[in-house]
């Protein structure tokens, strides 16, 4: 899968570094992947939540971090839609949330 906003991520891991390692390793795992579909996803990341609008929560370091990737599946391409703590998910609508 070919991932938007790749500096997104890296920017939050400046100022939360304790998520550096989870989610880089999120990243290379979802780079590498080919998923057609949500079961492709829900197979490797049984805890992924799906929200609609092809929308996928991602728990990140057992469920301290969220990440929020729209998929588009037919051209394998995933983009972030939101990083942030447990409680910053808690305020927004993961349906509609789009990065600034």
């Amino acid at each position: 899968m070919r991932i938007v906003a790749k500096k997104t991520l890296l920017t939050f891991i400046t100022s939360h570094p304790q998520a550096a390692q989870p989610l880089l390793a999120w990243y290379a795992e979802a780079a590498e992947a080919n998923w057609k579909c949500p079961q492709d996803i829900k197979d490797q990341y049984a805890s992924a939540s799906f929200v609609g609008k092809n929308r996928i929560v991602f728990n990140i370091k057992g469920n301290t971090y969220r990440l929020i990737v729209a998929v588009a599946y037919r051209v394998g391409v995933m983009y972030v839609k939101f990083v942030g703590t447990h409680a910053e998910y808690d305020r927004i609508d993961a349906a509609t949330v789009e990065m600034e």
